[in-house]
């Protein structure tokens, strides 16, 4: 009994943890008659989109052992490149292919240093977070980039706002996530990311190129950043070198969250994505009680430190 009791907080509790914080902003009065109705659930799931599909390519840089701190400045890099790129008149395919090569060249740099030249994760990302948010102004001199009309722009609303259908960000998020959650599951890449993770020399023993496969885990999820920093383009209809800065905090708390370790090895797609939901779930609710800011950023703070304390539980009791 005990035991399944265990297993159950460990594989539902971010499912309990959405459920939560639902609840919590169901009951206030300020907020009852509006939070639960279907209208203000498609503004979530509209406002997870970004998180979300970050959240995609973290889960597998986590998964496999290592962390990405530079996420928010890649969004803002690429969203400048877009913008740029509209602006000469490129058509949205081409735009969207540039803006995912750029954002995974930096995470094939991150990849390349952190497994050629075996340097920490933790520095040489921070490093990347302040050259990608400088060219990312440099390109932009220091101001937004204004296009005209693009096709882009309707990636992120519906036609009618009023009306019941999603936009086509969160469609794509949804896809993603179940491509790379059989991805993960029911490949040998995706064994072999776990692998990684759950000790890195054991699976150099047993053969995997593990170099070039952290290459490959940076590079793929710098893809994923790319497709954030274009659905971030489409939200604002503009180039922003300032946007997400600090976005990369709600990214990595929500693969933790949802249950990823820090440790490596451990993580689900689909507990990201309720830990992408609970994030944005939080912050609606914290916006229709009226909080300021600064609160809604304690909130999220405590969140992550309380997320990553389980976590540490967790690994120790297993050890």
């Amino acid at each position: 009994m005990k035991s399944t009791l265990k297993n159950l907080l460990a594989k539902g509790g971010p499912f309990i943890g959405l459920i939560l914080v639902i609840v919590l902003f169901s009951l206030p009065t300020e907020t009852r008659e509006f939070f639960l109705t279907y209208h203000n659930f498609k503004i979530i799931f509209t406002q997870t989109v970004i998180v979300a599909i970050g959240a995609l390519g973290m889960t597998m840089i986590i998964v496999s052992g290592g962390i990405d701190l530079s996420v928010g400045s890649s969004i803002a890099f690429t969203s400048v490149v877009g913008a740029l790129l509209i602006q000469r008149g490129w058509s949205a395919a081409p735009v969207v292919g540039a803006m995912m090569l750029s954002s995974a060249l930096i995470g094939l740099l991150n990849g390349a240093a952190i497994a050629g030249l075996r340097m920490t994760p933790f520095i040489i990302t921070l490093g990347t977070l302040g050259v990608a948010r400088g060219s990312a102004k440099w390109m932009a001199e220091n101001q937004t980039v204004n296009y005209d009309a693009s096709p882009i722009n309707q990636w992120m609303t519906t036609a009618d706002p009023a009306g019941y259908a999603l936009p086509p960000g969160v469609w794509v998020a949804i896809a993603l996530a179940t491509l790379t959650a059989v991805v993960l599951k029911n490949t040998v890449f995706g064994r072999h990311v776990f692998a990684l993770g759950s000790n890195e020399a054991t699976a150099r023993l047993c053969g995997i190129p593990t170099v070039r496969l952290k290459i490959m885990i940076y590079a793929l999820a710098g893809c994923f950043f790319g497709l954030a920093g274009l659905f971030q383009l489409s939200r604002l209809r503009q180039g922003d070198p300032t946007v997400a800065v600090g976005l990369e905090l709600d990214i990595i708390a929500a693969v933790i969250i949802g249950g990823a370790s820090l440790s490596g090895g451990v993580g689900t797609i689909l507990g990201s994505m309720i830990g992408a939901l609970i994030m944005a779930v939080l912050r609606n609710g914290s916006q229709q009680m009226g909080w300021p800011t600064y609160f809604q950023e304690i909130i999220i703070g405590l969140v992550i430190i309380v997320a990553v304390f389980l976590d540490r539980l967790r690994q120790g009791k297993q050890a």
